[in-house]
This record gives C-alpha cells, sequence and structure tokens, in this order.
C-alpha cells in the first residue's frame, strides 16, 4: 500500500472509530508506529481536524465527516457481485435492499469507472450448479428466522430430519444462520434434546415465531462456533487412480485420508451414516470397490442387484 493509499485509509479508520492508537493502525497496515505519527502530522497539514489524546489516541473532531469515497473499478465489482449473492441467496426485504444498494453503487461510479466494472462483471459470473436453489419456501423462512434472531424470540418448528424420518415439532431459540454447502441452516438451542443442534430450512414443514424471548449464552460466538464432529462410521474405498479428482470434488467433506499405492488409492471416509455415501459411491460405477465394512459392501450389492433388474 503506497503513502497516498495509507493516508485514505487512516482517515477511513478515524472515521469508523471513536478513539484508535497509533500502534493499532500500525499494526492494521503493517508499517512502524513512527510512520503513522508522520502521517497523522500530513493529514493534519491537510486540514482534517485529527484530536490526539495523550494515553487513548487519535479521533476526528465531533460533527466532521469525510467527503464520499470513490471506488476502483475492482472494489466497484467486489461491492456489485455481493449485492447479485445476496439477491440470489437471501429472503425477499434483503433481494430488495441488495438491488437499491446496487442502484446506489452504480450512481455514484464515475463513467470510466462504471464501464470497466460492467466489463469486468461481464467475464465472471455467480453460478450454483452443484448447490440447491434457495426456494421461495426458504427464503420466507429465512426472513422470518432472521427476524427472530434479531428480536431474540423462540421459534416453533416442525421438522423433518431427511426425507424417509417422521417429523418432529421442536421449540427452538435461534443463535444464528449459516449457508452450507448451499443449504441454509440455523444453529439453535433445542429444547427437546437440551443442547445446540442444526437445523437446515428446507426441511422446516411449518414455522412460527414465539412471543416467548431467550438471551444467547455470553460464551457463545456464530464467528466461532465450531459444530461436534460425531461422524463415527469409517469407510474404505479401493478406487482406480483416475479417480482421484472426481473423488475429491464430490466427497471433501467426508475424507479423512488417501493412500496413494502404485496402482490404486484406498481412501478412507468418515460419515454419520453409510447413506451419506452412496449414491456417490453407486455413480462411481467399477472404478471404485468398497472394502469395508462389510454391512456397505451389503448395501452396494443389494442396490446393484435391483439395477440389475431392469437391465
Amino acid at each position: 500500500m503506497n503513502k497516498t493509499d495509507r493516508q485514505l485509509a487512516i482517515m477511513l479508520e478515524l472515521q469508523r472509530n471513536n478513539v484508535i492508537r497509533a500502534e493499532d493502525l500500525a499494526a492494521r497496515f503493517e508499517t512502524s508506529v513512527r510512520t503513522i505519527y508522520r502521517d497523522i502530522q500530513a493529514l493534519s497539514e491537510m486540514g482534517i481536524p485529527i484530536l490526539a489524546t495523550p494515553g487513548h489516541g487519535y479521533s476526528l473532531m465531533e460533527g466532521y465527516f469525510l467527503p464520499p469515497v470513490a471506488f476502483s473499478a475492482e472494489e466497484a465489482v467486489s461491492l456489485l457481485m455481493g449485492t447479485d449473492f445476496i439477491e440470489q441467496r437471501l429472503d425477499g426485504d434483503y433481494a430488495t435492499i441488495a438491488k437499491a444498494a446496487r442502484r446506489k453503487i452504480e450512481a455514484i461510479l464515475t463513467q470510466p469507472v462504471q464501464k470497466e466494472s460492467t466489463r469486468i462483471r461481464e467475464t465472471m459470473k455467480l453460478l450454483h450448479l452443484s448447490e440447491p436453489v434457495t426456494g421461495v419456501r426458504e427464503k420466507d423462512y429465512l426472513g422470518q428466522v432472521r427476524r427472530a434472531i434479531l428480536e431474540q424470540r423462540k421459534i416453533r418448528i416442525t421438522y423433518q430430519k431427511k426425507a424417509t424420518d417422521s417429523k418432529s415439532k421442536r421449540e427452538i431459540a435461534p443463535y444464528g444462520l449459516a449457508l452450507v454447502q448451499g443449504h441454509w441452516t440455523l444453529i439453535a438451542y433445542c429444547e427437546l434434546r437440551q443442547d445446540v443442534r442444526h437445523f437446515r430450512l428446507s426441511r422446516m414443514m411449518e414455522l412460527s415465531i414465539l412471543d416467548q424471548h431467550f438471551a444467547i449464552p455470553h460464551e457463545f460466538s456464530l464467528s466461532q462456533y465450531r459444530p461436534k464432529d460425531d461422524r463415527n462410521v469409517c469407510v474404505l474405498v479401493r478406487a482406480d487412480l483416475d479417480m482421484l479428482n472426481v473423488i475429491l470434488e464430490s466427497t471433501s467433506f467426508y475424507l479423512e485420508e488417501i493412500e496413494e499405492r502404485k496402482e490404486y488409492l484406498l481412501i478412507h471416509f468418515r460419515v454419520w451414516t453409510p447413506e451419506e455415501l452412496l449414491h456417490h459411491i453407486l455413480s462411481w460405477g467399477g472404478k471404485v470397490e468398497v472394502l469395508e465394512p462389510e454391512s456397505v459392501r451389503f448395501r452396494i450389492r443389494e442396490e446393484a442387484e435391483k439395477i440389475l433388474k431392469y437391465y
């Protein structure tokens, strides 16, 4: 980052923070404290009203606002593609907001930057070919859940864990949302299980927001939260060497280890249930063989016999 860009960035940090120390600015921009002192002095000489409080740090004079900042073409593309993603994946409220934000961003771009950003965007596109589309009902539930989280209100849902499972009614305290492999997933405290659980919005049959409020535990942080990995079923597969990329692309979440032998691969998977791998293994045909456990070999053989009846 050159001196001019760094000084502009320092002004933005001053506007974003009430008070910020020179040491924090130096760490933020990976430079020395002495350089920050020189930058602050240069900004002051340009007429920026920066206040220095000994022992605390720097701040902008109250009531002072920076003029609008111009975007580069690359920055504009980043923001505009972000609005594309939000429009595709979030609920109707945010889709409308994303469209409005896109219009505002495009309106403040200079003509050369607008033309260049349009040219760049025409070379890139957000596709979700291997991921499920966020359906209308799911987007509706997403909006309701999002509001329940912000208002810290419990919700009642009818939930179907898998297509073959019976439905169950749950009362849960919603903590946060995550987009996992194309599925919006709610992280919530389940009163039935007395623990934090995950619920796909696409598997919710009914949803209602309750009047009852809750408090998110102080120790819970969505950004730091990691689900328990309780996949206890190990599956060992032998595969042809040319299957490596296919297997990596489709089952990377379940992969534990790959042993490369001279003529084949030994691949270790860890799953919750064998059914999670079943359709993948069948799609790989004769290029793979399940070695263990025997129960999975039996399931593959059983499915193969069913298929054979039709051919």
